[in-house]
C-alpha cells in the first residue's frame, strides 16, 4: 500500500497556512520580488482563526480620540504582566495603524462615523482604539479583502489540500517541506529558499474551543522537529464568556463581547448578583470599566461555579434584561433575528456562558526580522509567541495577523533572493508516509477526543501539580499507544485514519510542550494559573524556552525580565 511520490515543487518563498498572516505573508513576499507558493491543509483563506473573528482591531490611530502607538504598548506590556517581548511588542503596536489604514485602502471596509474610522474601547486599553467592519463580521471581511488581493497578485502560486508533514532542513537551514496531498493521498515536496509557519495556534487541543478544526499546533511542531525553539507555551487564553445554553445553531460562540461593549451586559450568578467587582482587584489590576481583563474574568466565572454559584450549565448568566428591546435591536439590528431562530430573546431572558479556549500567547520564538534560530525559518501570527507574554490585550490578535505577516513575508523574501541554493527532498519525511499502512491500532479519532478531554480537565484555565503530573504522564501513554509507523486505511485520498494520526503525532508533542512549563512555573501569572500556587512571584518573571533535543523536551529559561 506503499504511498505515491507525487509532484515536486520549487518556490523562492514557501508559506505554510492561509489563514489572515500566511495570505498577509504571501502578498508582502511577492511585494518584495519573490515567487511565492502558499499553502494550507484546508481550503485558501478559509481556515485558521482570522476568518472566524468577529470582533476589533487595535491599533492607535488617534482618529477620534487623541492616541499614540506607545499608549498602545504600554497596555499590551500590562496586560503581558511582565513577560512580553518589549521589542516585538513595539514592532506590534507601531506598524498597527499603517496596516489598518493599508487594508482600509483596499476596501475592507472600516466602520465611520463623521468621516473617520470609528474606535471603541475594549477590555484592558485605557482610550477606544479599537477598529471594526461590524461587530460580527470584521474577521470574515478581512479574510475576504486579503482574498480578494491574493486573486489580483501575481507571483502566488496557491495550494489548497496540502497538509504539511515536515520542514526540511539541511546543514541548519530550512530548505523545503515534504507535505501530504489530502485529496489524492500522494506525496509532495517542496524545495524553498525560505519557508514562513503561519498555521494559528494551538486551541483545537481543548475539548471546547472557538478556533477551526486545523489549529492543532501544527506550526509549533513542525518548528520544534525543525530545530526552533517555542517560548512562553504554558500560557494559553481562555475567552470568558464562550457561548454555553441555550442552543446556538449557525453563530460563532464567542459573539457576546460585541455586545457586552455596545450594551454593557451584566455577568450574574445562580443567585442573579453581579460579581466582576468581587475579582476585580485579585491582582492589583482593574481598568475601572465593567469588564476584566479576559484572564480576570475567566477565573471570576470558574471560581463561582466552583463555589456552587454556577448557572444551570455549569457557567454564569449573561444578562440585558436591563437594556430596552428597541435598543437592542438598534444596535445588532437582523442579528436579533438570528438569535430569536435559536429561541433567545435577549430582553426577556439570559444566556449562559463559560470560558472556552480562544488564544495562545506562546509559540515560536523569533527575532525582530520574525526568523526563529533556524536560518531560513521565519514565523507569523498566532504561530509566534513573545509579543504579547502571559495575556494578550484584547484587539490584537488581527494586529498581529496584519503586521507580523507582513513582516515574515518581506524577510523571507529578502532572504530567499539573496539565497541561490536548492534542496533535495526530505527522506525522512518521505520514509514516514511510506510506513503508513493499515494495523491493529487504537481508534485515532477516539483519541484526538481523549486528549482534547485531558487537557480541558489537567491543564485547563485553573491547573495544579497533580492534574499537570497526570496529564504529562496520560500524555506519554497515548503517544506510545499510537507509535512511530502512521496508522493508514488507505493508500488513496481523504484518509481520515491517517490524517487523525498525523494531528495526534504534533498534537501530542505539542500538548506536553504545554504541560512541562506549566508543571514548573510554580506561581499564577495572566492566562497560567495555578490553584497550589496562586500569587504572582518576582523569582517568575522569566520566559520559559521549550525545545526538542534527541526526541525530548528541554524546558530552559530565558534572561531574566522584571516582573510586573
Amino acid at each position: 500500500m506503499q504511498r505515491e511520490v507525487g509532484t515536486h515543487l520549487k518556490t523562492d518563498v514557501l508559506v505554510v497556512g492561509a489563514g489572515g498572516a500566511g495570505m498577509y505573508a504571501a502578498l508582502e513576499a511577492a511585494r518584495t520580488g519573490a515567487d511565492v507558493t502558499l499553502v494550507d491543509r484546508s481550503l485558501i483563506g478559509r481556515g485558521g482563526a482570522t476568518v472566524m473573528a468577529q470582533m476589533t482591531v487595535a491599533a492607535a490611530l488617534g482618529e477620534q480620540t487623541p492616541d499614540h502607538w506607545e499608549h498602545h504598548l504600554a497596555d499590551t506590556i500590562a496586560a503581558g504582566r511582565g513577560l512580553c517581548d518589549e521589542k516585538l511588542a513595539a514592532i506590534l503596536c507601531e506598524d498597527g495603524p499603517r496596516r489598518i489604514r493599508e487594508m482600509d485602502g483596499w476596501k475592507v471596509g472600516w466602520a465611520r462615523e463623521d468621516g473617520h474610522i470609528k474606535q471603541v474601547q475594549a477590555p484592558g486599553h485605557d482610550r477606544p482604539r479599537c477598529v471594526y467592519v461590524d461587530f460580527l463580521s470584521t474577521g470574515p471581511a478581512v479574510s475576504k479583502t486579503l482574498r480578494g488581493r491574493l486573486n489580483e497578485a501575481s507571483g502566488i502560486r496557491r495550494i489548497g489540500d496540502l497538509l504539511i508533514v515536515d520542514i526540511t532542513v539541511r546543514d541548519g537551514e530550512a530548505c523545503g517541506a515534504t507535505a501530504l496531498h489530502l485529496a489524492t493521498g500522494t506525496i509532495v515536496t517542496i524545495a524553498a529558499r525560505a519557508v514562513v509557519i503561519a498555521t494559528g495556534g494551538l486551541t483545537r487541543l481543548y475539548r471546547r474551543n472557538s478556533a477551526s478544526s486545523n489549529m492543532g499546533g501544527d506550526g509549533y511542531a513542525l518548528a520544534l522537529r525543525a530545530g526552533a525553539e517555542l517560548v512562553d507555551m504554558e500560557f494559553v487564553q481562555f475567552f470568558p464568556i464562550g457561548h454555553l445554553a441555550p442552543r446556538l445553531v449557525g453563530m460563532d460562540p464567542i459573539m457576546w463581547d460585541p455586545f457586552r461593549y455596545k450594551l454593557g451586559g451584566k455577568l450574574l450568578n445562580a443567585e442573579m448578583r453581579e460579581f466582576e467587582a468581587d475579582y476585580a482587584n485579585r491582582d492589583g489590576r482593574s481598568d475601572g470599566r465593567y469588564v476584566l481583563t479576559r484572564d480576570l474574568a475567566t477565573y471570576a466565572i470558574s471560581k463561582e461555579v466552583e463555589a456552587g454559584r454556577g448557572s444551570p450549565a455549569s457557567g454564569a448568566y449573561l444578562s440585558f434584561r436591563h437594556v430596552p428591546p428597541d435598543e437592542i435591536r438598534r444596535a445588532f439590528g437582523p442579528v436579533v433575528d438570528r438569535l430569536a431562530a435559536n429561541g433567545i430573546d435577549l430582553a426577556r431572558q439570559p444566556i449562559e456562558v463559560a470560558p472556552i479556549a480562544h488564544y495562545h500567547m506562546g509559540g515560536i520564538r523569533v527575532d525582530e526580522t520574525l526568523q526563529t534560530r533556524v536560518t531560513g525559518l521565519f514565523a507569523c501570527g498566532e504561530a509566534i509567541g513573545g509579543a504579547n507574554g502571559a495575556n494578550r490585550l484584547s484587539g490584537n490578535a488581527i494586529t498581529e495577523t496584519f503586521v507580523f505577516g507582513a513582516r515574515a513575508g518581506r524577510h523571507a523574501a529578502l532572504r530567499a533572493l539573496k539565497h541561490s541554493g536548492a534542496a533535495e527532498p526530505d527522506a525522512a519525511a518521505i520514509d514516514l508516509l511510506h510506513r503508513a499502512a493499515r494495523r491493529d491500532a487504537p481508534n485515532t479519532a477516539a483519541l484526538v477526543a481523549a486528549v482534547q478531554s485531558l487537557m480541558a480537565e489537567k491543564v485547563g484555565p485553573f491547573r495544579t501539580d497533580d492534574k499537570l503530573r497526570s496529564a504529562i504522564a496520560e500524555l506519554a501513554e497515548i503517544k506510545n499507544e499510537i507509535g512511530d509507523d502512521p496508522i493508514a486505511s488507505s493508500a488513496g485520498g481523504f484518509d481520515p485514519v491517517l490524517v487523525d494520526w498525523l494531528d495526534l503525532r504534533n498534537m501530542l508533542q505539542v500538548a506536553q510542550a504545554v504541560a512541562l512549563p506549566a508543571l514548573a512555573r510554580t506561581e499564577s501569572r495572566g492566562a497560567h494559573q495555578r490553584e497550589d500556587y496562586p500569587v504572582q512571584s518576582d523569582d517568575w518573571g522569566v520566559n520559559q524556552i521549550v525545545e526538542l533535543a534527541d526526541q525530548a523536551l528541554n524546558i530552559t529559561l530565558a534572561e531574566k525580565r522584571i516582573a510586573a
